[in-house]
């Protein structure tokens, strides 16, 4: 099996994993949900296990499809790098890249898969400029810019947008406001709760819920501190000063370190918001050295971003 079917084919498994179905893997891909179920088949008796149980209603993973997927995920970022360490010792790219980003995702996130796509391309360069606010590159950036990372909702429709992450939202609180106010069961009670909100415009998935198959607006009552910044209401959450609603890119290691507690997780993560991390550019600046940078930042935050991933197998929620 040539290195670019099999990617495509494990690609497919975690989609399946993921989705917990064969029609949602299938969107996905340019194929039907029947030849989804065919290539899963292929692939078990490959392997020589079963992957998934089947019913009528999902797709769920075996012991045996659950560690396959450890290795699955190894493989196809070991075949990604390959081919992009081959890239650059035949091309060896050189120049510099300019991005801009949200200041909390490039801090936690973008800044060490930067690094590592620095060492793997030695005649590149990047100029990293870590941002609240968002680079208009119609306007007076043009030309300073060849990348802007945003997370959440594109408004600017005439630029080029690659998705990088999708982006998942918690809500959460610290184990002493718990143990004072007590741990809501449901996303009904937190009107009975103190909270921590946006000032001004708030995320459009900000304290909407999954409830009997419907989104719902749920908030707390009383709102103790309001902030344009969503790194200031996760240190007012630590703090103890209320529940907050937060994405998992930002509060993924405080949730694995019990700083803070997940709420409403009794099946899992809640299911990734329509909105998530992307790339930003002008179809018209595209360049190779962009297009690198945007291959590896694809292949580090996808298809299940590094902070979810850990947070599957280490939490219980």
């Amino acid at each position: 099996m040539n290195p670019d079917t099999l990617t495509e084919q494990l690609s497919l498994f975690l989609d399946v994993l993921e989705s917990g179905s064969f029609s949602a893997a299938a969107r996905r891909h340019p194929l039907t949900p029947s030849a989804v179920a065919r290539r899963i088949d292929n692939l078990e008796a490959a392997v020589g296990s079963r992957l998934f149980v089947r019913s009528t209603h999902a797709v769920r993973a075996t012991p045996a499809g659950n560690a396959f997927a450890e290795r699955a995920r190894r493989i196809i970022d070991e075949l990604r790098l390959a081919r992009a360490e081959a890239v650059s010792l035949s091309n060896a790219p050189e120049g510099l890249i300019r991005v801009d980003a949200p200041a909390a995702f490039g801090r936690r996130h973008l800044a060490p898969a930067i690094a590592d796509f620095l060492v793997a391309y030695p005649g590149l360069d990047v100029q990293l400029r870590l941002i609240d606010s968002f680079v208009d590159l119609h306007g007076s950036h043009l030309g300073e810019v060849d990348l802007v990372l945003r997370a959440g909702p594109l408004a600017d429709t005439r630029l080029v947008a690659t998705p990088l992450a999708y982006m998942v939202r918690i809500a959460c609180a610290s184990p002493a406001y718990l143990a004072s106010r007590g741990m809501p069961s449901c996303p009904s009670e937190l009107p009975g709760h103190d909270g921590l909100d946006w000032d001004g415009l708030a995320p459009p998935f900000a304290w909407r819920f999954s409830v009997d198959g419907q989104t719902r607006l749920y908030r707390p009552a009383r709102m103790r501190m309001a902030a344009n910044n969503a790194e200031t209401l996760l240190f007012g959450a630590l703090a103890g000063l209320g529940i907050a609603h937060l994405p998992t890119w930002l509060i993924s290691d405080y949730l694995l370190r019990g700083e803070l507690l997940p709420l409403f997780c009794h099946n899992g993560l809640p299911k990734p918001e329509t909105s998530g991390v992307y790339a930003l550019r002008l179809a018209h600046e595209t360049n190779s050295r962009s297009r690198l940078l945007l291959e590896f930042l694809k292949s580090r935050f996808s298809p299940v971003p590094p902070w979810d991933l850990a947070l599957r197998h280490e939490l219980r929620c």
